[in-house]
C-alpha cells in the first residue's frame, strides 16, 4: 500500500473513530437527560393528579374524568389509582403507543427506560389511595432519533469535507514523491530526469534535492565516460588533420562490407594529391595542410549532395583519400565523378596548388567475397593508370550497374509488384546471450525478394533501388504488416529494421503506429531498429520513442559505432538496446584497439543499464572476448545463417 493510501486510510480511520466516539457519547448523554426528563414528567403528572383527586376520591366519576384528562394530554404508558387498604386499582388506563419512524434497532440500542412517578391521595388525615404514573419514551425516542440523524449528517458532511481537503493536501504534499518514483523509473529506462518543483516541506525538500543531486552525478559520470570513449574512438579511427576517418577505420569498414552477405556490389573511389611531398617543400606545411583540409571538405560536401547518407570517406595516407559507396548506375557514377573532379580542379585556380591536375582519381568496383588486399592492390594499379592518363580511371572488371543489374523500369515494376502483393520473404537470424546459456533474446528479421526464377535476392541488392525510388516508407509499412501477421501465429520476439524515411515525417510514422495499435499483443514482442546513420535529430528520436512506447513497441539502434558522439543522448531516449557494428567485432580477439573501444563503450552504456549486442560474430574466440567484456548479446554466422521464418 502506498504512503498516500496509508495516510488517507489513517485519516479515514481516525475520522471514523472520532465520529463513533462522538456519536456514542452524545447518545449516552442524551439518554441520561431524557431519562431524567421522563422521570420528572411522570412525577409531575402523578403529583398533579394526586392533588386534583384529593377531595374527589370518593366520586368515581370525577376520578375517571381527571385520570382520562391527564392520560390523554401526555405520552403515558399507564396511569393507575390504587386503593391503599385493599391494594386493588380503582381505575387504570394503559396503552402502548408506537414510536413513530424510529427503527426498532435504535430502540434496542438506546434502551430508554420509561419514567415512573407516585403520589398519595388523602382523605382528611388518612391515606385513601395511591397514584402510579408510567411515562412512555415515544416522544423522547423520536426527539433523540431526529437529533442523532441531524448529528450524523453534520458529522458526515464535516468528515467528508475534511477527507476531501486531506486528499488534496496529501496529493499536493506527496506529489514530489511521485516525481521521485518517476525519476527512479526513468533511470531504469536509461533516462536522467530532474524533479522540476522542489517542495516547501523541509523533509520532502531534502529528499528531492538529494534525488536530483544523485541524478546529476549519474548524468555527469555518464557524460564523462561517453566523452572519454568518444575521444578514444577519435584517436583510434579519425584523422586529426582533416577530421575524416583514417586508414584503420577504412580497413575495418571495407572488411565489414565484404563479409556481409546482405550487401551487393559497390565502389571504392580513390583520390591522390599530386606530388604532395614536393608541394609541401614548395608551398610550406601550413598551406599543404590547408589544401588537405579543403580536399576533405570537398569530399564531404560532394558526398552529401550526391550520395546523401550512403558513403564512407577516409584519408588513408598522406595525400590519398578514399570513398566507399554502394552500387550506382553508370550515369549516377559519372555525375558524381564529374562534380568531384570539377571541385578539385577549382582548387588549382584559387592558388592552393601550383600543379595541374591537382589530383588523380581512380574508381573500382567490388562485390561480396573480394578481399581487402586484392581491392587495395587494384586501387594502386588504378591510381598508377590515372597518373599516366592524367584523369580518373574506372578499373576494368565487373561493372554491376551496367552488367548484372536490371534497368530502372524492370526494378520499379518488380518492387511495385512486391509491395502491392505484400510478398516479401521473411528470414530470421537468432540473437543470443553471450554467456554459456546461449539464450535466444529475439530474432532479427531479414527481407528477401523471390524472383520468377526462384532466386532469393538479398536486401543488399534491392534496398538501393527502394532508396532511388523513394519507396522505403512503403516497404517498412509492408514489412511491418507481414511481420505482425507472422507474429499472430508465433510466440517469437522479433526485431525489424525500418528506414529513417519512416520516422522523418508524422504521416509516415502514423502509418506504422496505426499498424502497431491494431496488434497490441504483437507490438509488445516487437522492437523496431534504426541504422545509426539514419537517426534524425535527438528531439525527433525522443518523440518517436515516446510514441512507440505508447503502443507497446520499443526502438533500438543497429550498426552503432561510427557516430559515437550520439551516446550522450542515449539516457534521454530510453532505447531497447544498441547493436554494435560488426566492423568493430571482427578479429576483436586479435586487435587490441577494437577491444579497448568496445570496453569503453560497454562501461559508458553500463551506467545507464543499456544492453549492448554485437553484430557479425563469426568465431568462438570473438564470442569469448565479448563475454569477458560483459556484452549482453550477439548475432552472426557463428550462431547460424539466416533461415526462412515461413515454412
Amino acid at each position: 500500500m502506498s504512503l498516500y493510501k496509508q495516510l488517507l486510510f489513517g485519516i479515514c480511520l481516525f475520522t471514523l473513530v472520532l465520529f463513533c466516539g462522538n456519536f456514542f457519547i452524545t447518545l449516552d448523554s442524551s439518554r441520561e437527560q431524557y431519562s431524567a426528563q421522563l422521570s420528572a414528567h411522570s412525577q409531575d403528572a402523578a403529583t398533579a393528579l394526586g392533588v386534583s383527586l384529593t377531595g374527589n376520591i370518593d366520586d368515581p366519576a370525577m376520578v375517571e374524568l381527571m385520570v382520562n384528562a391527564i392520560f390523554d394530554s401526555g405520552y403515558f404508558y399507564s396511569i393507575r389509582v390504587v386503593d391503599m387498604n385493599s391494594g386493588k386499582p380503582l381505575i387504570e388506563r394503559q396503552s402502548d403507543p408506537q414510536s413513530g419512524n424510529v427503527p426498532q434497532w435504535f430502540e434496542r440500542l438506546v434502551h430508554l427506560k420509561p419514567g415512573t412517578g407516585e403520589a398519595i391521595i388523602m382523605r382528611g388525615w388518612i391515606q385513601a389511595a395511591r397514584v402510579e404514573v408510567v411515562s412512555h419514551p415515544m416522544f423522547a425516542l423520536t426527539r433523540l432519533w431526529r437529533s442523532m440523524i441531524a448529528s450524523f449528517l453534520w458529522l458526515t458532511g464535516c468528515s467528508l469535507l475534511c477527507l476531501i481537503c486531506a486528499m488534496l493536501l496529501l496529493r499536493r504534499s506527496l506529489r514530489p514523491l511521485d516525481h521521485i518514483a518517476v525519476q527512479a523509473a526513468s533511470i531504469t529506462r536509461r533516462e536522467f530526469r530532474h524533479v522540476p518543483n522542489v517542495p516547501k516541506t523541509p523533509e520532502l525538500r531534502r529528499v528531492v534535492e538529494a534525488s536530483n543531486m544523485m541524478v546529476s552525478q549519474l548524468q555527469m559520470l555518464f557524460s564523462e565516460q561517453a566523452q572519454r570513449t568518444d575521444a578514444l574512438r577519435e584517436a583510434a579511427y579519425h584523422d586529426s588533420l582533416t577530421g575524416l576517418n583514417n586508414r584503420r577505420a577504412f580497413d575495418i569498414h571495407l572488411q565489414s562490407i565484404l563479409r556481409d552477405d546482405e550487401m551487393a556490389f559497390g565502389y571504392v573511389i580513390l583520390l591522390r594529391v599530386r606530388d604532395l611531398a614536393g608541394l609541401n617543400l614548395r608551398m610550406g606545411g601550413e598551406k599543404t595542410d590547408a589544401l588537405l583540409r579543403e580536399m576533405a571538405t570537398i569530399l564531404r560536401e560532394t558526398k552529401q549532395i550526391y550520395l546523401h547518407q550512403d558513403g564512407f570517406i577516409a584519408r588513408i595516407r598522406g595525400g590519398e583519400f578514399a570513398i566507399v559507396t554502394a552500387d550506382m548506375l553508370p550515369q549516377e557514377h559519372q555525375v558524381f565523378m564529374n562534380a568531384l573532379t570539377a571541385r578539385v580542379d577549382a582548387l588549382y585556380k584559387t592558388g592552393m596548388s601550383d600543379r595541374s591536375p591537382l589530383a588523380y582519381f581512380a574508381s573500382l568496383t567490388f562485390q561480396p567475397g573480394d578481399t581487402l588486399q586484392n581491392i587495395m592492390t587494384q586501387a594502386d594499379q588504378a591510381l598508377t593508370a590515372a597518373e599516366t592518363n592524367a584523369h580518373y580511371v574506372l578499373q576494368p572488371g565487373v561493372n554491376p550497374a551496367a552488367g548484372s543489374h536490371d534497368d530502372h523500369h524492370r526494378w520499379l515494376t518488380r518492387l511495385e509488384n512486391v509491395l502491392q502483393a505484400e510478398n516479401f520473404v521473411l528470414f530470421g537470424q537468432p540473437v543470443v546471450t553471450c554467456d554459456s546459456t546461449r539464450q535466444v533474446l529475439h530474432h532479427k528479421i531479414l527481407a528477401r525478394i523471390k524472383t520468377e526464377e526462384g532466386e532469393m535476392i538479398p536486401a543488399g541488392r534491392f534496398m538501393p533501388w527502394f532508396l532511388r525510388f523513394s519507396l522505403s516508407a512503403r516497404m517498412d509499412a509492408v514489412m511491418l504488416k507481414q511481420t505482425l501477421r507472422f507474429m499472430s501465429t508465433s510466440p517469437l520476439a522479433l526485431a525489424l529494421s525500418i528506414s529513417g524515411e519512416s520516422i522523418a515525417s508524422d504521416e509516415n510514422l502514423a502509418v506504422l503506429l496505426q499498424l502497431l495499435k491494431n496488434a497490441p499483443q504483437q507490438a509488445k514482442q516487437l522492437t523496431l531498429e534504426l541504422d545509426e546513420n539514419e537517426l534524425p535529430d535527438p528531439e525527433r528520436v525522443s518523440v518517436v520513442v515516446n510514441k512507440l512506447n505508447a503502443v507497446g513497441c520499443r526502438l533500438g539502434i543497429q550498426h552503432f559505432g561510427g557516430r559515437f558522439h550520439l551516446i550522450g543522448n542515449l539516457p534521454q531516449w530510453g532505447l531497447a538496446w544498441i547493436k554494435i557494428d560488426g566492423s568493430y567485432i571482427h578479429h576483436i580477439d586479435k586487435e587490441e584497439d577494437k577491444r579497448f573501444f568496445i570496453e569503453a563503450m560497454y562501461w559508458a552504456a553500463r551506467q545507464i543499464n543499456l544492453p549492448l549486442i554485437a553484430e557479425q560474430v563469426e568465431t568462438s574466440e570473438e564470442l569469448a572476448i565479448l563475454n569477458k567484456i560483459g556484452i549482453y548479446g550477439a548475432m552472426g554466422r557463428y550462431f547460424g545463417d539466416p533461415s526462412s521464418l515461413v515454412n
